[in-house]
């Protein structure tokens, strides 16, 4: 099996002891020589300062290729370029433009009366700039607000068109779920990668709530299973396998990049890896 393309996603940390913990999870990660990291956004675009210092950071100091997080959220077309701009004087040419989450105690996405009405007008912004590589969020599971699958389909289609150049998944539990995306996406005349985005479980009630969120769904056996590791105390080994089992089954179907959502807790992620045959690559020494 010939090892993937990796990239890992972060969150900004909130407080100093989660700084630490952000560094920790970069130093472990890091060797992995991943092609890219992203930063993201809070909900209603609430991390947007902690988020373009982090990209700031890890930028200057790690020597990896950061993407930041970009979303319409609360904010002005003024506002979200200028915020974009400022991540291009910094060095910074990989965005990931999503339209963003509704704040907390919102129900549905409301745009701001002068900025962007979705993601399709931010990511055609962007690209009239000419100074980043886009890519864009999937969802291989119906997304929450959509009318039907195939108009995920058709809107993923249009930000490609936009101007995108890579579509990152939701997570999702099953292969099948992200190959069937797959062949439907390449139906809809979509021709650009599309990386299959993976969350290794790190605790099964916390992944289950984020999952119905979103939209994905859950398979009733993965509830049987983690149910009897915790009555053994074996969900970490059980984890592990069922991250690795997903992957390895995407990679025999072709798939030749993956995505982790790290939740910046490194050691899942990082023992999933060795177990895909990726073996540290580098040795990470600026960041402090």
């Amino acid at each position: 099996m010939t090892a993937p393309a990796i990239s890992f996603e972060f969150f900004p940390p909130q407080n100093l002891e989660a700084s630490f913990r952000l560094w920790d999870t970069v130093q472990t990660l890091a060797p992995m020589d991943p092609r890219f990291v992203s930063v993201t956004y809070g909900a209603g675009g609430t991390t947007r300062d902690l988020t373009r210092d982090a990209v700031a950071t890890l930028h200057k100091s790690s020597g990896l290729n950061v993407a930041a997080h970009l979303t319409c959220v609360n904010a002005t077309r003024e506002e979200t370029l200028r915020i974009a701009n400022d991540f291009a004087a910094a060095g910074v040419s990989e965005l990931v433009a999503l339209r963003g989450d509704p704040p907390k105690g919102s129900a549905n996405f409301e745009p701001h009366p002068e900025g962007f009405a979705n993601s399709v007008e931010l990511i055609e912004a962007l690209a009239e700039t000419g100074k980043f590589n886009i890519r864009v969020g999937a969802y291989p599971d119906k997304h929450p607000e959509a009318a039907s699958a195939q108009a995920d389909i058709d809107w993923l289609k249009r930000k490609i068109d936009a101007g995108a150049s890579e579509a990152i998944t939701q997570f999702f539990f099953e292969p099948d779920t992200f190959l069937r995306f797959r062949d439907a996406c390449a139906k809809a005349g979509i021709d650009a990668p599309i990386i299959p985005g993976i969350l290794p479980i790190e605790n099964w009630k916390g992944a289950r709530n984020f999952a119905k969120r979103c939209g994905t769904e859950i398979p009733a056996w993965l509830d049987n299973a983690f149910a009897k590791a915790e009555r053994d105390n074996r969900q970490d080994l059980l984890a592990t396998a069922l991250c690795t089992e997903l992957c390895s089954d995407l990679l025999d179907e072709g798939v030749e990049s993956l995505h982790f959502y790290t939740l910046n807790r490194p050691e899942l992620t990082r023992d999933v890896c060795f177990a895909l045959g990726i073996t540290p690559q580098i040795t990470l020494e600026n960041v402090a």
